[in-house]
C-alpha cells in the first residue's frame, strides 16, 4: 500500500509526523527514526469499545494508522472486547461497567467502522485483533503470578488520574486496567511481532507501563509515542457540536452533519486540523494555508477538509450529497437533486418541526420560528425576504399545498440568505 502523498525526497516519515504535530511523547526520538525510517514495522492502536460507534474524536488515532499503513508499516487494531469490560480510570467517578454482551456487539460495529481506513491485503495488510482472546484465557492466578508481579504498586499510584481518586476511592478494578493494557502490547508482541505502540496523549502513562513490561518480560525492543490530544481554540470540547458527539456511524450522525461540523470549524483551528487530518502533502497544505489567510471568507481550509474527511468516512456519494444540501439549501443548488435522508439529515440539523397540517406561509415561518409572529412573518414575506423552496414569496397571504412538499412531506423554509427551518407533514 503506497501512496503519492506521502513525504518524499525532502521528509522522511518522522519528520512528516513531527511537522504535522502528530508526536507529542516518545519513548525516544532517534529510536523512533529508526523504526519508522528504516523499514517495514508492525504497530498497534487501541480502540475501547464504550459506545456502540467511535466519534471523531477517535480520528486521530484512525487516520494516523492509515497514515503508518501507507508508509509500509503494518498495523494491527486492536479493539478492547475485554477492557473494555472494565475502563480506564477516569478522574471524576468509577465508570459504568457494560455487559459483556453488549460489549461484545460494540467490538462488532466498531471493528466493521475501522475497516475503511486500512487495507487487508498486500505485505503490511492490516489486522484486526481482540484482547478477549487472550485476556479471557487467563485464569486470576495466572495473571496475578504472571502478569502482576511485574508491576510496582508505587509506579501505578503515580499516574495522575490514579492520585486524584485515591481520597474519593478507585476501585480494584479499574486499578487494574494499566495491567490489561500492558499485556495487550507483551502478547502482540509475542504473537505478530508488534514493536510500536501509539495512542492519544492521556494514555502516556498506559503506554509507558506497557513498554516497561515488555521489557522486563526480555522481550523487545519496543517504542512508543503518543499524538496530542485535539482541543479547540475557543476552549470547547472537540467533538462535539450542538446538537451533540459526532459519531462516525451515519445512523447516529448523518454525513450531512458531519460534513457541516468541519464546515464549521474555527479559523484558529483550522490549519491544524488539516495536518492532523489531511493525506494532502505539505506543500499542498502551505498553498491552502496561504489562500486562506488571502480569502478566509471563502472558507476555502474548511471545505477542503470537510470533503477529505467526509469522503474517506462516508464516501464519495455521501460527500457530495452534504455539498448539493449545503448549496440548495441556501439557494445555490437544486433541492430536488436532494435524496430525502440528506434533506432530512439537512433539515433535522437547521431545526426541523413536524405538522399534522399545512398553514399558510406566514403560519409556517412562525411554527418553524424563523419569526416570532405573525406580524413579524407577514412583514418579512412583503419586503420579499420569504421563501419556500428556494422560490421567493411575495404575497402575504400566500398558501401552499401537498403539490409543494419535496419527497411527498417535506418543506425547506428560509428568512433571508442564512436563516432557513424545515417543515415535515406528518402521516
Amino acid at each position: 500500500m503506497t501512496d503519492s502523498n506521502l513525504p518524499q525526497g525532502r521528509d522522511s516519515l518522522t519528520e512528516d509526523l513531527l511537522w504535522r504535530g502528530l508526536i507529542q511523547d516518545s519513548t525516544g526520538l532517534d529510536e523512533l527514526r529508526e523504526l519508522l525510517d528504516g523499514g517495514r514495522a508492525t504497530f498497534y492502536v487501541g480502540f475501547d469499545p464504550t459506545a456502540p460507534s467511535l466519534h471523531v474524536g477517535h480520528l486521530m488515532q484512525v487516520i494516523t494508522a492509515r497514515r503508518l499503513q501507507l508508509a509500509g508499516h503494518r498495523p494491527l487494531l486492536l479493539v478492547g472486547g475485554a477492557t473494555g469490560q472494565i475502563g480506564d480510570p477516569k478522574e471524576s467517578a468509577e465508570r459504568t461497567l457494560n455487559s459483556p454482551e453488549v460489549v461484545a456487539g460494540w467490538v462488532e460495529r466498531i471493528r466493521e467502522q475501522l475497516s475503511p481506513f486500512v487495507t487487508y491485503s498486500g505485505e503490511n495488510a492490516a489486522q484486526l485483533v481482540n484482547n478477549l482472546d487472550w485476556t479471557g484465557e487467563m485464569s486470576v492466578v495466572e495473571f496475578l503470578r504472571d502478569v502482576g508481579k511485574h508491576f510496582p504498586v508505587n509506579k501505578m499510584l503515580a499516574r495522575e488520574v490514579v492520585r486524584a481518586r485515591l481520597e474519593t476511592g478507585i476501585s480494584f478494578t479499574e486499578f487494574s486496567y494499566q495491567l490489561l493494557q500492558a499485556n495487550d502490547f507483551f502478547e502482540l508482541h509475542r504473537r505478530y511481532g508488534c514493536r510500536l505502540q501509539y495512542g492519544g496523549s492521556d494514555q502516556w502513562g498506559n503506554i509507558t507501563a506497557g513498554v516497561d513490561y515488555v521489557r522486563r518480560r526480555g522481550a523487545g525492543p519496543v517504542e512508543a509515542f503518543t499524538t496530542p490530544l485535539v482541543t479547540k481554540s475557543d476552549g470547547t470540547k472537540f467533538g462535539k457540536s450542538e446538537s451533540g458527539a459526532i459519531w462516525l456511524d451515519p445512523q447516529m450522525t448523518s454525513p450531512y452533519a458531519f460534513y457541516q461540523f468541519w464546515i464549521n470549524a474555527d479559523d484558529r483551528d483550522v490549519s491544524r486540523y488539516l495536518r492532523y487530518f489531511s493525506f494532502r502533502s505539505r506543500e499542498e497544505l502551505e498553498e491552502l494555508e496561504k489562500a486562506t489567510a488571502e480569502r478566509p471568507q471563502a472558507r476555502l481550509a474548511q471545505r477542503a477538509l470537510a470533503e477529505e474527511l467526509t469522503t474517506l468516512v462516508h464516501g464519495e456519494r455521501e460527500m457530495a450529497q452534504a455539498v448539493a444540501a449545503s448549496q440548495a439549501l441556501f439557494g445555490r443548488g437544486s433541492l430536488d437533486d436532494l435524496a430525502p435522508e440528506t434533506l432530512r439529515a439537512a433539515l433535522t440539523e437547521a431545526g426541523l418541526v413536524h405538522l399534522d397540517e399545512l398553514p399558510d406561509v406566514a403560519g409556517l415561518l412562525k411554527e418553524s420560528g424563523l419569526v416570532p409572529s405573525m406580524k413579524e412573518a407577514r412583514r418579512v414575506i412583503a419586503e420579499g425576504g420569504a421563501y419556500v423552496n428556494n422560490t421567493r414569496i411575495s404575497e402575504v397571504d400566500a398558501t401552499v399545498s401537498a403539490d409543494d412538499l419535496l419527497h411527498g412531506r417535506y418543506l425547506v423554509l428560509r428568512r433571508g440568505k442564512r436563516s432557513f427551518a424545515g417543515v415535515e407533514l406528518r402521516g
